[in-house]
């Protein structure tokens, strides 16, 4: 089914699934059309003539059509393939081309001939060949002798069979990330307002911690609030509670929070938009902190304060990990993964290690003007109580950086 781009651009921008019936603070078609054109211009510096993506982060930004993104991120369901020079075409789960309408960058809508075995079982390696067959007719007819095609994520009975029809096969993720880590003015505003929403889930959850109240109690109302309000999902159930927080990674459970409990939780939210909010904060339970959490929450204070002074474009991310405020040794058994991460959709490249961890897992890079991350800090002792969370969401500016996310952070206790 093709889509009149003609048409498409003649009328005010569409809105589907959670925001419908809202008021966009931007222009949505114009964050659309750079989005795709962003992805283009990835692949020309990168060689690549078609880009095959099953990511529904991925799909999400090159059209910002949606079917069931959760759902659909389980299964090889639903995909986009796009051409530098041609088309985009997506193949969704089911013949639902209202899913489709009023997107600009669409110029062409199929369902998908499905091979996950859940669809098509026993038939799966005769309905791959379909599948295959239309791929390879799309960049023959789109990308000529160029038969190199990107492919973010697919199972191998599938790439067998694209390889088969002589297409070449190479890395898309990083294609798609590269693009995807440079945020026009409107993706800011997008994100600003999925911040506001996850800041509203903060206060929710700040009004309801009291003791007895569970951990899943708690982190429901953020949830609430972000369904409420148009936000989408949240990526985990990173909220603990007292002895839950140290080792961290323990998500919510039935835990009633007691008095004197810090409480530290990770957002993850994925709002209006699509986009995230990625910011953590630590809370003491109806009382005022002892010693020991007023000293884990100004080491990790101070940390995220002086790691994001860091920010500016052009810094090198060795140099960055090089720079990093030093960490005392009591913290750093129980550290985070990364010292800070990008976000946009969803979390994203880069990631800046700490020194210890550079040399086996970090790579380099260059921070730009547009770039958002996400600057971290766990602070915990090996075999402590507790554990303090904090993280910001940092823009890369011109001159700089500024700080997105505006929950307080607890001042009062460093």
């Amino acid at each position: 089914m093709t889509i009149e781009s003609e048409k498409c651009a003649e009328r005010t921008p569409r809105q589907h699934g959670a925001m419908e019936y809202s008021h966009a603070p931007v222009d949505l078609d114009t964050v659309r059309q750079d989005r795709l054109s962003g992805l283009r211009s990835s692949m020309a510096k990168h060689n690549v003539a078609g880009l095959l993506l099953f990511d529904q982060i991925n799909t999400r930004y090159a059209t910002d059509a949606t079917n069931m993104q959760v759902w659909c991120s389980h299964y090889e369901t639903r995909c986009v393939f796009i051409a530098q020079n041609g088309p985009v075409v997506l193949f969704d789960y089911a013949n639902h081309p209202h899913l489709a309408d009023g997107l600009p960058g669409i110029d062409e809508y199929r369902v998908i001939p499905s091979f996950y075995f859940f669809s098509a079982g026993p038939n799966g390696p005769d309905r791959v060949k379909i599948f295959a067959d239309q791929i390879d007719d799309l960049m023959k007819t789109h990308c000529g002798d160029d038969q190199v095609l990107g492919v973010d994520r697919l199972s191998f009975p599938a790439c067998d069979a694209l390889r088969e029809r002589g297409l070449i096969l190479v890395e898309g993720e990083g294609v798609c990330e590269r693009a995807r880590s440079i945020k026009s003015a409107g993706e800011l505003e997008l994100m600003r307002a999925s911040m506001a929403v996850c800041e509203a889930g903060c206060l929710s959850m700040k009004a309801a911690l009291e003791p007895g109240i569970t951990e899943n109690a708690l982190w429901a109302k953020l949830h609430e609030t972000n369904i409420r309000l148009g936000g989408e999902w949240i990526e985990t159930r990173l909220l603990s509670s007292g002895p839950r927080t140290n080792p961290w990674f323990r998500e919510c459970s039935m835990r009633p929070i007691e008095k004197g409990d810090m409480v530290s939780f990770d957002t993850a939210l994925v709002g209006p938009y699509g986009y995230c909010c990625d910011m953590s904060r630590s809370w003491i339970c109806d009382a005022e902190p002892d010693d020991e959490q007023k000293r884990l929450y100004a080491a990790a204070y101070e940390q995220i304060k002086r790691n994001m002074e860091l920010l500016k474009p052009g810094l090198g991310y060795r140099e960055l990990t090089e720079k990093l405020h030093p960490m005392a040794d009591e913290f750093i058994a129980g550290r985070y993964g990364v010292a800070m991460h990008g976000v946009g959709l969803c979390d994203e490249a880069p990631a800046i290690y700490y020194p210890q961890d550079y040399d086996a897992v970090g790579y380099d890079g260059v921070f730009e003007e547009g770039m958002v991350v996400c600057v971290e800090a766990l602070i915990g002792t090996e075999g402590g109580k507790e554990c303090v969370k904090l993280e910001e969401q940092v823009l890369i500016t011109a001159d700089g950086h500024e700080q997105l996310t505006s929950y307080p952070l607890e001042e009062h206790w460093v």
